[in-house]
């Protein structure tokens, strides 16, 4: 039987899934942060990120819904000011400025039309699935695991540094406005993550809620792995991009054949 873990412990071990699996150690994101994507691999992974960008709102206001403390409802709620914002679309009050106004400001900067990256229709099949499948998970588990799979957040502010500087050594479409998402994000996640990881040790009280905590980060870090896996075989190896999805200017389409 599993024992109880000490809170340093189970905080050990949750840092551990994140040493092992967060999506910086993909090699598409070796590639990306090293200046070894052309513009098209980056317009992919931009239109790709945009999916699971808009559905963070989505899984915040699910867990939401589900809780029943009008407290932790409260603090959960800046997540999603967070991402959605406050005021109309092209909000030009930077403190009013969300998330998914900042990624599409990227997107801009990648010269992909605003109206194509909304629709959606140019994602990966499997992107979809993914995303879906963690807006899934927080409609169906405990709040507790919901909290849990948020702590991908301990390890975030790492990998936008990371972006920001490789970006910012690279490529010419980092400057201050497509680098806005990084930034912000370098003060947002350390505030969620405090959190988040506190109600995690304070809640995780037996050996069977402790490791449905770990399995729910771990749940998240292979859903973020997938999606990088499925850019990497569209768009950089073999580079088989599926019927539908979104083909680059300076790529061309490999036609899958029965």
């Amino acid at each position: 039987m599993t024992r109880l873990l000490s809170r340093e412990e189970l905080e050990r071990e949750l840092l551990a899934v994140g040493e092992r699996q967060y999506h910086d150690l993909h090699p598409f994101h070796q590639l990306l942060h090293g200046g070894r994507l052309g513009h098209g691999q980056i317009q992919a992974w931009a239109l790709n990120r945009f999916y699971y960008q808009v559905s963070i709102p989505r899984k915040d206001l699910t867990i939401m819904s589900r809780m029943d403390d009008h407290e932790l409802r409260r603090e959960w709620m800046q997540r999603v000011l967070d991402h959605d914002g406050l005021g109309p679309d092209g909000q030009v009050d930077e403190g009013k400025v969300g998330g998914i106004e900042r990624w599409l400001r990227l997107t801009d900067g990648l010269g992909l039309e605003r109206d194509y990256v909304r629709s959606l229709k140019g994602i990966l099949p499997a992107t979809r699935f993914a995303v879906d499948a963690y807006v899934n998970f927080c409609a169906s588990r405990s709040i507790l695991e919901c909290v849990a799979s948020s702590l991908t957040e301990l390890f975030a502010p790492a990998i936008h540094r990371e972006r920001i500087a490789g970006f910012e050594q690279n490529y010419d479409f980092a400057n201050d406005s497509t680098l806005s998402y990084f930034r912000k994000r370098l003060d947002e996640a350390p505030r969620d993550v405090r959190f988040g990881l506190q109600y995690v040790l304070d809640h995780a009280r037996t050996p069977e809620q402790q490791q449905q905590v770990i399995a729910a980060l771990r749940f998240k870090t292979e859903l973020l792995w997938a999606q990088l896996d499925a850019l990497h075989h569209a768009y950089v190896s073999p580079g088989l991009i599926p019927p539908g999805a979104f083909v680059p200017a300076d790529m061309e389409a490999t036609r899958y054949t029965r």
